[in-house]
């Protein structure tokens, strides 16, 4: 055995490296994997009706179940920007403690693991009426862009209208905040900025 030895030792030596780095490709490919499972968001098992349990922000909710939900079509302004409370408030009057359908367009999740839907309370769409209020602003990412036209057309009412925190200091509300209209379904009021 130790004259074999002697006689082999190259071919012994490539044997040894060979298995050395068939184990580090081994668990290389392995972690790549868990990390790319780890990173690929899961599939959202919120059900398409469901009471809405908490606002985080003018684009984002808590419905039943703990799913949290992205609002399609709009971006609302973050934590410490001018329109943030305003669109918070009005999010949490229109939809909280109150039964929303949730309507998927293409895409299931984004990158946070938040389901990506259309909010509807009855027929109302919730990302069209902040819009018109000018709490938020349109934004589509393709392949989500279903309700694309009507949202993108009351933005450029409410822009033209200088509606809301968003374009100028007209607030739209509806009549059970307010009683000084002669509409009975909206009331204008406008706010010095």
């Amino acid at each position: 055995m130790k004259e074999f030895l002697k006689e082999n030792k190259i071919f012994l030596a490539i044997i040894v490296g060979a298995l050395i780095i068939g184990i580090a490709v081994y668990f290389g490919l392995q972690k790549s994997s868990e990390e790319e499972l780890s990173s690929t968001p899961t599939q959202c098992l919120a059900p398409s009706e469901a009471i809405v349990t908490k606002i985080i922000d003018g684009d984002t909710v808590v419905v039943e179940g703990g799913f949290h939900v992205r609002l399609l079509g709009i971006d609302a302004d973050e934590s410490g920007f001018p329109c943030y409370e305003k669109a918070k408030t009005r999010l949490e009057d229109l939809i909280l403690n109150k039964e929303v359908r949730l309507e998927k367009d293409v895409s299931d999740v984004d990158q946070y693991d938040r389901c990506l839907r259309y909010v509807f309370l009855e027929d109302e769409n919730i990302s069209l009426q902040l819009v018109e209020e000018g709490l938020a602003i349109v934004r589509f990412y393709s392949p989500d862009v279903k309700y694309q036209n009507e949202i993108t057309q009351v933005e450029k009412e409410a822009i033209d209208g200088k509606v809301g925190c968003k374009w100028g200091g007209v607030e739209i509300k509806k009549e059970e905040e307010t009683k000084t209209t002669s509409n009975p379904n909206f009331s204008v009021v406008i706010f010095s900025p």
